[in-house]
């Protein structure tokens, strides 16, 4: 396991704050360029997509969905959910449809899921709530080709909470095809005492049961047949690039299909930004994951 627990405070912090380890710029304005760059996708992909905005899966506020949709008229069409980052804490569905126009284009539907950032939102419910989006999802459109879930840094968390779901409470059991988990938190327990948990309020009995990895006979029931891409950029922090080489390891000997990605000259946030791009190494293996490539 982690070696997390010997680290000073100030440390610990420093390796659960993506935006110091950025060779590109300093902290604050990696993080300015990074909204810049979600945003300014998505309102691109909103200008040549068709799009359905503020597409409600719950009661609450919080509880909406964006899809981006192809042109192509086939009912058979692979779906993507995107579960976008910002610690629990920041972006929106609103920032998180800049991955759809590489796959839009190729025939690929692309849904953006809302949900209660904190501290509006605690874990127990953004984790029910990106699970309902799911089951949601597949009631909506239950001729898609195949469901496959990608997310980034929390949303990569999040994505592997729904891999870990038991499905015998919902109405639905999605038969996922594909997970594509970039830059994630799979163990919440070493960001307890850090400043990511201030608004999160979590002790240690939240995070243990949001922490993905302690969850992987679930996972293994739930998803035997689903293909999961573990990735990490280069100039992530080493317990960030820890936390996704432990989660892989970890599914692999639990006997799950699954690959590592460890992305050369990316950081934590233009490891996902370069999704807008279709000749992205990760782009173009997401597209391969569909049989698209």
């Amino acid at each position: 396991m982690s070696d997390w627990r010997n680290m000073s405070a100030d440390e610990l912090e420093r390796q659960y704050s993506p935006s110091r380890w950025s060779l590109r710029m300093s902290a604050d304005a990696v993080i300015r360029a990074h909204v810049a760059a979600l945003r300014s996708g998505t309102e691109k992909a909103r200008a040549v997509t068709q799009t359905l905005i503020d597409v409600p899966y719950g009661e609450g506020d919080g509880e909406k969905l964006d899809v981006y949709l192809p042109s192509s008229s086939s009912p058979d069409l692979p779906l993507v959910i995107y579960f976008h980052g910002g610690y629990w804490q920041f972006l929106s569905k609103d920032e998180s449809g800049f991955l759809a126009v590489p796959l839009v284009q190729q025939g690929v539907v692309v849904v953006a899921v809302g949900y209660s950032i904190a501290p509006k939102g605690n874990m127990d419910l953004m984790v029910s709530q990106v699970r309902r989006s799911v089951a949601c999802v597949i009631q909506q459109y239950s001729h898609i080709s195949g469901l496959y879930l990608c997310g980034h840094s929390a949303g990569a968390h999040l994505a592997a909470m729904v891999l870990s779901t038991d499905w015998s409470q919902y109405d639905i059991a999605p038969q996922i095809k594909g997970a594509f988990l970039v830059s994630g938190i799979y163990d919440l327990l070493p960001i307890l005492s850090t400043y990511v948990n201030e608004p999160l309020k979590m002790n240690e009995e939240v995070a243990l049961r949001n922490s993905p990895s302690h969850f992987l006979s679930q996972l293994k029931a739930s998803s035997t047949s689903c293909d999961i891409t573990v990735a990490v950029a280069q100039n992530d922090s080493p317990e960030f690039r820890k936390q996704s080489e432990e989660y892989f390891r970890a599914l692999q000997s639990a006997g799950l299909k699954v690959s590592f990605e460890d992305v050369p000259d990316t950081d934590h946030f233009s490891i996902i930004e370069q999704l807008v791009d279709d000749h992205y190494h990760l782009t173009k293996l997401l597209l391969k994951m569909m049989g698209k490539s």
